[in-house]
């Protein structure tokens, strides 16, 4: 349970902190690449163990982190292309429904039983996450272009259906640690490469705001995969259960962060989705 609470107060802190770019106007794309390099600098000074190349090159999982690398890179950057054309309501909801693609697979892959309740308490999930994420004014301004949204969708339930993956079946407790900071720095990889490209095409300038926007990102995002990976060792619930938890604690943390902080307003709406979150977390708990 303290992996999960953990889990979810750093990941909510990343949504409060990339809420803040905006306000000091900070370059995303470039904060993000600084923040890879931040996260698996960080991981790296916390292990235990002396890193050896060779034994990283023979594990199975680093496949998996390189895939994930460019998962990473690619998904922040259809969220933010979601967010130019769709609305921030658009990617809020296609983030946070993608829940259903390592529910899914948690019930083939690893055999999990959901009772008419939990399956409830699922789909009250999903729709509270729609109403608590909807806002009154008109976001959407390119509703039809559903291309963003969808990639959006898959990409992050890629990241949480591969991640439960890799931890059930190839990375083992004592290796979490150097999992999530070869994943980072694979992820940073990508993303120093696609700025490069950027730069020489002309389409993008450094700033320093950017990068110190970057620092502050690394240090919690480099621990909300870490405590994510961690909560699902744990085991303390079934996949679906603990998915369904997390993504919906993070949208709740976020929303009142919003309000207490940001000066938010929530409609009767926002406030309808707030309490079905709270009875949905109710089942899928029960």
């Amino acid at each position: 349970m303290a992996y999960l609470l953990l889990s979810i107060i750093f990941n909510a802190s990343l949504f409060v902190i990339i809420k803040l770019f905006a306000r000091f106007n900070i370059d995303a794309l470039q904060a993000l690449v600084v923040n890879y390099f931040v996260a698996s600098l960080v991981g790296f000074l916390f292990l235990d163990t002396p890193i050896v190349p060779t034994e990283i090159i023979s594990q199975y999982w680093l496949k998996g982190s390189i895939l994930l690398g460019f998962i990473f890179i690619a998904t922040f950057y259809a969220t933010t292309l979601t967010s130019q054309r769709n609305g921030l309501s658009v990617a809020s909801v296609a983030s946070k429904m993608s829940i259903i693609i390592p529910i899914t697979l948690g019930v083939i892959l690893y055999n999990e039983k959901l009772g008419f309740v939990k399956i409830t308490g699922i789909l009250l999930a999903l729709i509270a996450v729609y109403f608590t994420s909807k806002k009154e004014t008109g976001e959407v301004q390119q509703s039809s272009n559903l291309l963003y949204p969808i990639l959006v969708f898959i990409g992050a339930g890629t990241i949480d259906a591969s991640l439960k993956y890799l931890q059930t079946f190839h990375v083992p407790s004592e290796k979490i640690g150097l999992f999530s900071s070869i994943t980072f720095f694979c992820a940073f990889s990508v993303g120093i490469l696609t700025l490069i490209f950027l730069t020489i095409r002309g389409k993008i300038k450094f700033s320093a705001r950017s990068i110190l926007g970057g620092i502050a990102l690394g240090l919690p995002n480099y621990f909300s995969l870490y405590y994510l990976v961690k909560m699902l060792e744990a085991k303390a619930f079934q996949s679906a259960t603990l998915f369904t938890i997390h993504n919906i604690s993070i949208v709740l943390v976020s929303t009142f962060v919003g309000i207490l902080f940001f000066s938010e307003r929530i409609s009767l709406r926002n406030a309808f989705g707030i309490g079905l979150a709270l009875f949905a977390l109710f089942l899928v708990t029960y």
